[in-house]
């Protein structure tokens, strides 16, 4: 599903250019399920960045399902993450202005894929079902995390990227919330490219890569 070639990104810094990745390869198929680890600064979240469509690399590839996204011009870049990629980042980025359930539906429905049923089910298996009338304002950062993840998993995303999507909960929370992201990719097919640092967590996955100097050991 996934194939990035020779991927580079830099950046501009006071003290001169600073490359962030230096020739990633790397391959993932529909359902796998990969725990993208390194230490902090190695390029990991830039990498999900830049698979989101949310940067552009300097040079390489990045085909997704038999496109190479870093072609892709802005208004089509903007369809590719409405549609194809549910992100978890650590600025959950919920609407101010919506309520827990409109929230949780809002990129289904800019998906089109609504499912009220399935809504249901992320919402009690979450633990946010007294949460619905509430507004981000009002909610604990671990709640507001796992808004967050209920809005992604709602649109049935082919391909889910986290970033430390379980940093802000306790770790029976996190377990039970990477269980539920688990069990959709499972049963849907769908891809998850997780970073993190807990080794506990990244064994529970199907595999492991690590990003070191800004390349894939």
């Amino acid at each position: 599903m996934i194939a990035l070639r020779n991927l580079r990104k830099s950046y501009e810094t006071a003290e001169g250019r600073l490359e962030v990745l230096r020739g990633v390869n790397l391959d993932l198929g529909a359902g796998d399920r990969v725990a993208l680890m390194g230490e902090s600064g190695s390029g990991k979240s830039t990498l999900l960045h830049l698979v989101a469509g949310l940067d552009r690399t300097d040079s390489g590839e990045i085909t997704i399902g038999g496109r190479d996204i870093s072609k892709l011009n802005d208004r089509e870049r903007a369809a590719y993450r409405r549609t194809k990629v549910g992100l978890v980042f650590q600025q959950f980025n919920l609407v101010p202005s919506l309520d827990v359930a409109a929230n949780i539906a809002f990129h289904a429905k800019l998906a089109g894929r609504h499912d009220r049923e399935w809504e249901n089910e992320l919402v009690e298996r979450l633990g946010i079902g007294t949460l619905l009338t509430r507004y981000p304002e009002q909610l604990s950062i671990g709640q507001q995390q796992r808004v967050a993840i209920g809005r992604t998993l709602a649109a049935r995303p082919g391909l889910v990227l986290a970033d430390e999507p379980t940093g802000n909960l306790d770790e029976a929370n996190g377990d039970a919330v990477l269980e539920l992201m688990l069990s959709l990719s499972k049963g849907s097919g769908s891809t998850l490219l997780l970073v993190t640092h807990s080794q506990r967590l990244a064994d529970r996955l199907d595999r492991q890569v690590h990003l070191r100097f800004g390349k894939i050991e």
